[in-house]
């Protein structure tokens, strides 16, 4: 197997240990960057899942892309979707959830959609959440293509 990023062989502990990890092969390099990530943005690891997901179907994810305000969890710039997974949903106050609400409005008012999305999705669906994202982005294209015509 080989790295899914430098396409660099794995031994067999780096392929196990890496896909415990992170759920995707990765080389030592790949995946020490990686955590790096995680520990500093607290990265969820559905996140770095439905990041390597929508990679595998040709899209171009930035994984904890800066938007000036905020990092973002996954952005799809091309198409101006934000995506963010939700891994306390079920504890939300209503200040956090306003504050969920700003973020989406000031992404909003810069041309971004943001999708919230619940890791157990992503943990438990990956595959059908990547399909409906990708209907997502497919109906988000159609739309830039109408508005520049």
């Amino acid at each position: 197997m080989t790295c899914i990023e430098c396409k660099k062989s794995l031994s067999r502990e780096e392929q196990e240990v890496s896909v415990h990890s992170y759920g995707v092969a990765l080389c030592n390099r790949h995946q020490n960057r990686l955590q790096k990530l995680k520990e500093h943005n607290n990265t969820p690891m559905e996140a770095i899942q439905l990041y390597y997901g929508l990679k595998r179907e040709g899209l171009n994810p930035m994984l904890e892309w800066y938007d000036g305000k905020r990092h973002v969890d996954i952005a799809l710039s091309r198409v101006k979707l934000n995506i963010e997974i939700d891994t306390d949903y079920r504890t939300i106050t209503h200040e956090q959830a306003m504050r969920d609400l700003e973020d989406a409005s000031n992404s909003f008012k810069n041309g971004f959609t943001t999708l919230r999305i619940p890791h157990i999705l992503v943990r438990c669906y990956l595959e059908d959440t990547i399909k409906n994202i990708m209907d997502i982005v497919a109906g988000l294209k159609k739309n830039i293509k109408a508005i520049g015509h």
